[in-house]
Formats: structure tokens, C-alpha cells, sequence
């Protein structure tokens, strides 16, 4: 609750800055996952774009998605998964958008993997282990964990075993690189991030279980600025945006599922 209050007040914040007449400006709603991507492209493409500025506002998908519908400000939302798009549609405030890759689920566990985790869903109930999953109803980490362990019928006995329901994927690496868990599952991606890769190791799950979701760059409705923010999109969209998606760990969009 304190996040979605800090939010708010977060984006209220940059719309009062000064900004002089001539500067262009983008605001991004961007889910934890994807930030580290999306902060270099947006590096990248404020030198190439006289006067443009470009800030993220980062969170969980559904808490951003609140967020820019009670402000009204932005221009960009970047959920973690497509059921974000496909749920909010009908509101009328998300318009085009692009592929711009995918993501997978994976189980974490600490570096060299100590504790012999395999790559089963079913090894969330092993009684030897401390567990930690997301929670569906902030981020979408949580949503599709939810999901993933519905399909393989674990889903309420991995809640009732998890020590805690993290609000999102860095909370979730936090805590184990602080060793409060044994176990958690995360997006894949974040355990190459260089924060995380000495630490954390990614056990891959079979695709038919954990799914590869696709990352949609949507454009918000009420953006003051559609024609820069289509050329955002068709930038992360090109061959430069997606290698740096792939240096990042995600799996890019020509990707045959």
C-alpha cells in the first residue's frame, strides 16, 4: 500500500518539474524485471534525440497500471507479462504496442546451487527447503508463478509452505542473496543481471510448464507526446534494442515458441 501511495505521489513530482519549452519528455512505466534493459536503451536514445529526457517510474505491473490510470500521466507502460494488456484493455488507456521479447520462469536458489535443487515445480515442496514465491496480486512475478504452479496443482500448497509472498522479482533476489530463503521462482532473466549472477543461479523448468511470456511495449492513450514515444517502441523493437534485451538474459522477439 505504501508503494502505491509513493507512486502516485512519485509521478504527480515529475509533472510539476520545470521543463523548458523546447525539451521533449517521456515517462515509463516500467516492471522491475525489464528495468535494467530499458534504462540503457533509454540512455542510448536520449543522445540520439535532441532535448528528450526520458524517466522510468518501476514497480509491479498491476501497481504501475493503477498508477497511470489515476494520473492520467506517461506514455508508456511495460508490464512483465501480456495479461496485464489483456485484462486492462477494455479501460481504453493502452494503445499500440510492440513485441520486444520474452521472459521465462525459472527456480532460484544461492550460487552452486547448495542444496541439489532440481528442475521440478514439485521441489517448492521439498520439507528441507525455505521457500519464497511472488505475490499475484502486485507484480507480475507473482501472477505467473500463480499461474505456472495452477497448471502443475501445487499452487496452494507451495502459499501455505512459502515464508513470505514478495512483492516483486528484486525483492525476491534480495532475499536470497541475504540467505532468507533456499528457494524461490523468478523471472529467468534477472539472475544474469551483473547484481545478481554471482549470487543467484537459475534452474531452468521445462517450457511446457513455464511458459515463455511475451513482453509487450504498449503505448498509453492520453501520451503528450505519440509520435516520440512510437519511435521508444520501434527502437527497443529493432535489432540494436533487442541485443541489448538478449545481453540482459531475455530471450528476444524472433523467438519461435
Amino acid at each position: 500500500m505504501f508503494f502505491k501511495y509513493f507512486l502516485a505521489g512519485f509521478v504527480v513530482l515529475i509533472a510539476s518539474l520545470p521543463v523548458k519549452a523546447e525539451d521533449q519528455n517521456l515517462l515509463i512505466y516500467c516492471g522491475i524485471t525489464m528495468v535494467k534493459p530499458i534504462t540503457e536503451l533509454a540512455r542510448t536514445f536520449e543522445q540520439s534525440e535532441k532535448n528528450v529526457r526520458i524517466t522510468l517510474a518501476q514497480g509491479g505491473s498491476e501497481d504501475l497500471y493503477q498508477s497511470a490510470k489515476k494520473s492520467r500521466i506517461g506514455d508508456i507502460y511495460f508490464p512483465g507479462e501480456p495479461s496485464y494488456r489483456n485484462r486492462h484493455l477494455a479501460e481504453g488507456l493502452l494503445g499500440e504496442y510492440k513485441l520486444v521479447g520474452y521472459n521465462q520462469m525459472a527456480l532460484f536458489a544461492p550460487k552452486g546451487n547448495p542444496k541439489q535443487v532440481k528442475g521440478d515445480a514439485n521441489e517448492l515442496l521439498r520439507k528441507d527447503l525455505i521457500v519464497m514465491i511472488g505475490n499475484a496480486e502486485s507484480g507480475s512475478v507473482g501472477q505467473e508463478t500463480k499461474a505456472m504452479l495452477d497448471k502443475a496443482g501445487i499452487y496452494p500448497k507451495v502459499v501455505n509452505k512459502a515464508v513470505a509472498l514478495m512483492p516483486d522479482s528484486r525483492a525476491i533476489n534480495l532475499a536470497l542473496k541475504r540467505g532468507e530463503a533456499d528457494l524461490a521462482v523468478n523471472w529467468r532473466a534477472t539472475a544474469f543481471f551483473p547484481d545478481n549472477a554471482a549470487h543467484i543461479e537459475a534452474i531452468s523448468l521445462d517450457s511446457k510448464i513455464a511458459k515463455p511470456q511475451a513482453l509487450l511495449l504498449i503505448q498509453l492513450t492520453f501520451t503528450k507526446n505519440p509520435a516520440l514515444s512510437r519511435k521508444f517502441i520501434d527502437f527497443v523493437a529493432s535489432e540494436e534494442g533487442q541485443a541489448v534485451f538478449r545481453k540482459h538474459g531475455f530471450l528476444d522477439n524472433k523467438t519461435k515458441l
